[in-house]
């Protein structure tokens, strides 16, 4: 057996359970060298994805360290900086998790070609899904385009059992230089933002795997009914653990099934919500344009809005409508909005202001600490009547309506808004804390006035659709 080291190149995968090139690398007994590349993919992250991916590498590092190992850091092209490793090395061999964007794709494939044409050995494994993209097919033998169907066929799909965890990484005989991670700044663009939005992150495998289980001994018994409620406690926080790889899919799969099996009610349709995403990424594999065109034909001429002043309002959180208002402070200070809120935010900038999803699409891969470029752009397509949805652009939600159903009581908006309130709550004052001061907001500003009248924004934008679809 060659005694030459492995390389695993380490991406959304920051976890030592059920992490499949890791154990792959481990069982060899070979010398493994884990390293982490900040490549133009890096680069261009938006500020909270990017700082929160740097907090999980400084976590990720300290968990190597405590099984003998080390997380290697370079910055440079990704081809570039493995060969120079290789060099430096002698590594014959490279491990890495697969993604499925179309910019990853053709980067990987390019590097895994070179590296071949030099006798290096390149092996990828699927990390990061319950099922790769290409095992669920329709009976005809196609990608699905319709959500429920590709939810039956991968609820009886066979998902394998997760991985035990690594505990032993076999040491280089010398380690390869590393960078340090403070020099590359990764949450520079956060500025004073990152003290606010840090109070609210939860990082590393075992805080997701704490998280996980919380929630399957509790709020997953009434998650069917309240999980639309963005006061409550409701929903499982897993999203941004999922995005760094801090936790397997497989992982929640299987105790999502155990909580099924012993009764839990609200199981099965969490497990309808963690094929949601899968479904994303079954899209973005096979219809790649997705990420950054209409999904559907026949929606090049449609006549969005391009950024303007009432797009900078609804980002600001500064639209007159509480609820979108309150979900877009939410999202500023805690990197993360509820669910049922984003479709809110997503429906009304797309729909009552008739701005152009991307708009919107661009603020969130700024300012979510879950950014995930599958599920973000389905998400805003569904929303915007250009995605798959099956009923699409007569699905309009009402501001007003979705307060009124789902925080009746408005703790949501007493939380997140400190216009009107004395002694506004310090989650909403937070919001002006973490802000850019030239926005010049203070929490005793009048409350703003409303971009448009709900009804004639819904009217405009139904009658734009007509007028496109003849």
């Amino acid at each position: 057996m060659t005694q030459y080291p492995i390389i695993v190149w380490l991406r959304r995968d920051l976890r030592l359970a059920d992490q499949p090139a890791l154990h792959a690398a481990a069982k060899t007994g070979r010398a493994v060298i884990p390293v982490f590349i900040a490549d133009e993919t890096v680069e261009q992250l938006g500020a909270a994805p990017k700082w929160r991916l740097g907090l999980g590498l400084e976590h990720f590092a300290k968990v190597l360290a405590g099984i003998g190992s080390r997380l290697i850091l370079r910055r440079g092209e990704a081809g570039v900086v493995l060969k120079s490793l290789i060099a430096e090395t002698g590594a014959d061999t490279v491990f890495w998790s697969r993604l499925y964007d179309p910019d990853t794709i053709q980067r990987d494939t390019a590097i895994k070609a070179d590296l071949g044409a030099l006798g290096v050995t390149v092996e990828s494994f699927n990390s990061h899904l319950i099922k790769e993209p290409w095992e669920i097919e329709t009976k005809t033998g196609g990608y699905y385009k319709v959500y429920s169907p590709f939810w039956r066929t991968l609820r009886d799909k066979h998902v394998a059992l997760p991985l035990t965890a690594v505990r032993q990484l076999t040491p280089p005989a010398t380690w390869p230089a590393s960078d340090r991670l403070d020099d590359w700044q990764l949450g520079h663009a956060m500025q004073r933002g990152a003290a606010v939005v840090g109070a609210h992150v939860n990082v590393g495998e075992a805080r997701a795997l704490d998280r996980m289980q919380q929630f399957l001994d509790g709020p997953v018994e009434t998650y069917k009914e309240r999980r639309d409620f963005p006061a409550e406690p409701a929903t499982s926080g897993l999203s941004e653990n999922l995005t760094y790889g801090e936790i397997s899919p497989r992982v929640i799969w299987h105790a999502a099934l155990g909580a099924m099996e012993r009764g839990a009610a609200g199981a099965e349709h969490f497990l309808k919500e963690i094929a949601w995403r899968e479904f994303a990424y079954h899209l973005i594999y096979n219809t790649p344009h997705i990420a950054k065109t209409n999904w559907r034909d026949g929606w090049q001429a449609f006549p969005w809005r391009a950024d303007n002043e009432d797009a900078e309002r609804w980002r600001q959180g500064r639209t007159g409508e509480p609820i979108v208002d309150a979900a877009m402070r939410e999202l500023y200070v805690t990197g993360i909005m509820h669910n049922r809120c984003r479709m809110i935010v997503a429906s009304y900038l797309t729909k009552h202001l008739m701005v152009d999803w991307r708009v919107g699409q661009a603020w969130f891969a700024e300012t979510l600490v879950d950014w995930d470029a599958a599920s973000n752009a389905m998400g805003w397509q569904w929303v915007a009547g250009c995605g798959p949805d099956a009923s699409p652009f007569f699905r309009i939600f009402n501001p007003q309506t979705q307060q009124a159903k789902f925080d009746g009581k408005n703790r949501y908006l007493d939380t997140w808004l400190a216009e009107g309130h004395a002694q506004p709550d310090s989650k909403a004052l937070s919001f002006y804390d973490a802000i850019p001061q030239s926005w010049n907001l203070a929490p005793n500003d009048p409350a703003p006035t409303a971009l448009i009248a709900l009804a004639e924004g819904r009217v405009r934008a139904l009658e734009i659709y007509k007028s496109v679809r003849k």
